[in-house]
């Protein structure tokens, strides 16, 4: 009973998150609502005895994919009312890509419901009683499916990298640290003697 109610619950927190993240005005709310969709999606697989794809969706798609974009959102200057502009004119086609999706997971559910996809299925995985069900779906994952989690993690490195590139500003008059002219410094160049005069000081292309 109370199994069925926390089901409704979070299935409720996971989709009317993932409704609002498209229908939000502003993209940091749209990346809050979308973290909170995750949260709850990860409320289910633990419902379903699924820890380890519970701790992967928070740990990779909450702490890094959706952090990431919340970042990229906040620091680049994004023109909101330029971007709503073409909302009304890319709705059909969103509202056809929403239909068939729709379509296929109702497709997928009622195959599942009567027992087609099961029986082409290779079948669940079985922990044995000294196997959690996080070392079962580990070694399946890091043995058949390594090459996979390497070109995910690839994958993640790129957009790292440019999420940076994108909000790296370069403005002139503004002084850099440049690490190979400290480095290579010895002791001739890294000290110079000026003879400043009294009341004058020393001026600013002196210091250069």
């Amino acid at each position: 009973m109370l199994q069925g109610i926390a089901f409704y619950i979070l299935a409720a927190a996971a989709v009317i998150p993932a409704f609002m993240v498209v229908t939000a005005r502003n993209p940091v709310h749209s990346v809050l609502w979308l973290i909170l969709s995750f949260f709850s999606a990860a409320g289910l697989f633990v419902l379903m005895g699924a820890e380890f794809l519970a701790m992967l969706l928070v740990v990779v798609y909450v702490g890094a994919v959706a952090v990431l974009f919340l970042f990229v959102v906040m620091m680049l200057d994004v023109d909101f009312v330029r971007l709503r502009e073409g909302y009304a004119r890319y709705l059909p086609l969103g509202g056809i890509v929403a239909a068939v999706l729709l379509v296929e997971m109702i497709v997928v559910s009622m195959a599942v419901v009567q027992g087609g996809a099961a029986r082409d299925a290779a079948g669940p995985i079985a922990a044995t009683p000294d196997q959690t069900n996080v070392e079962a779906i580990g070694r399946v994952l890091y043995t058949d499916y390594v090459y996979f989690f390497q070109a995910a993690g690839i994958v993640l490195l790129i957009a790292m990298i440019g999420a940076i590139v994108l909000t790296l500003r370069h403005k002139p008059n503004i002084k850099r640290q440049d690490v190979s002219r400290q480095v290579g410094r010895d002791a001739k160049t890294a000290m110079q003697v000026k003879s400043v005069q009294t009341g004058v000081g020393v001026t600013p292309e002196e210091l250069r």
